[in-house]
């Protein structure tokens, strides 16, 4: 949903548990995702009680699947139709339109988990506010006032075309209660799969504009619009839609910036590293849940990667050369098998927030919120060039540079 002159909040829980704060580069606005792992994780029982989480509110839960590493990907399952099917989503902070690959019939399809969608004919107008919403300002054209045309580009490469439908979705709430609701998703009959793309039915939106799940639900007055999202160190984890699934006394808010109306964004970020500022302090920063990694602007990067290596100077790692797992990756004497074995070696990252405020918000990064043990044993830096995927100065906290985020948007 925009702002709309309303101000957004972005909630970050400093009690971090062995987890890893999600917010993949979005499909829609940055790049690295599409790809969503297929093995079912429950609710993990160390985040539900370290966020004191209230089953009695009127919240719904998504369980995710997947991992930062090896898959590098996340998806969750929404019961879509009727009667209700199972489909694996790409859940996407930074898009609005929820879509899935769609026989209507399927010009192009890339390969899925589950069989193409069938959509009902419920056709969304051309003129309905929510497909006006999908194009940019002045660009919205009805040359078949019956339908609702759309397309979505993504920065790896990847887009959908297709027709805005409304179908039922099966929902089920914190409260116990299950609910069937209508709501409009893209039925999508030509797809392109980007550089990253894996297996998928399609993607959820979850970003602020008017199309967006988290919005149609928030308009029904079914939930807050509040999107929470909580991934473990160990894969899996989930978000949560609804204000009601947290425990507020222990978090810390920051104000969302309304200078950034397409993206969750607090604004400008002053990078700390090993407890000292950098002097990076305006940083265009964006959670996003479409990356699976952070990215900083090249002058940022260069600066961290430097540091870290004089750090590491003296200790037993050496960069090793033959892991292609990232960019940039250390050995030790013997493999590792987690970054508990690593820790000591590496200090805290942090990002300042102020937007334009006296007080600040301080969102400390763990070592293991920014590192990664790769297949061959080694430790690797999960933050990356932004500079090298067309970023140019905004920057991406990924999915495993954080433990947990809510943002939410005071309606």
């Amino acid at each position: 949903m925009k702002t709309e002159g309303k101000s957004g909040w972005l909630l970050l829980v400093m009690s971090l548990l062995v987890m890893g704060l999600s917010a993949t580069m979005s499909s829609a606005s940055f790049g690295d995702q599409y790809h969503r792992g297929r093995r079912k994780t429950m609710l993990p029982d160390e985040a539900t009680s370290s966020l004191g989480l209230n089953r009695a509110a009127s919240s719904i839960v998504l369980p995710v699947h997947g991992n930062v590493y090896p898959i590098g990907s996340y998806n969750v399952t929404l019961n879509i139709g009727q009667p209700p099917k199972p489909y694996f989503l790409d859940p996407d902070t930074g898009s609005d339109l929820t879509w899935l690959q769609c026989d209507a019939p399927c010009v192009r399809c890339t390969e899925a988990p589950h069989p193409l969608y069938r959509p009902n004919n419920d056709l969304v107008v051309c003129k309905d506010p929510l497909c006006e919403a999908l194009h940019a300002p002045g660009s919205h054209k009805c040359d078949n006032p019956e339908q609702c045309d759309y397309e979505v580009e993504y920065a790896d490469g990847g887009s959908s075309l297709g027709v805005l439908v409304r179908d039922a979705f099966l929902l089920n709430f914190t409260n116990g209660n299950q609910r069937t609701t209508h709501l409009a998703l893209g039925c999508g009959y030509d797809q392109l799969p980007g550089s990253s793309y894996h297996p998928i039915d399609g993607v959820l939106g979850l970003g602020k504009g008017k199309p967006s799940i988290v919005s149609q639900l928030s308009n029904q007055g079914l939930v807050r619009h509040v999107i929470g999202h909580c991934l473990s160190g160990r894969g899996g984890g989930f978000f949560f839609l609804g204000d009601g699934l947290y425990d507020s006394s222990r978090i810390v808010w920051t104000p969302m910036s309304p200078d950034y109306t397409k993206h969750y964004s607090p604004g400008l970020a002053e990078l700390i590293v090993g407890g000292k500022s950098t002097g990076f302090r305006n940083l265009v920063m964006v959670f996003d849940s479409g990356s699976s990694y952070t990215y900083l602007n090249s002058q940022a990067y260069q600066f961290l990667t430097s540091w870290l290596k004089r750090e590491l100077t003296g200790k037993p790692l050496k960069e090793a050369l033959d892991d292609k797992t990232l960019p940039l990756c250390w050995k030790g004497r013997k493999p590792f098998r987690n970054i508990r074995d690593v820790k000591t070696y590496f200090k805290p990252l942090a990002l300042r927030f102020a937007s334009g405020r006296k007080d600040t918000t301080l969102f400390e990064l763990p070592p293991e919120a920014y590192l990664i043990i790769s297949s061959k044993g080694n430790v690797c830096l999960g933050i990356l060039n932004g500079g090298e995927v067309g970023l140019q100065n905004s920057n991406i906290i990924g999915g495993k540079s954080f433990h947990v985020y809510v943002m939410k948007h005071d309606l």
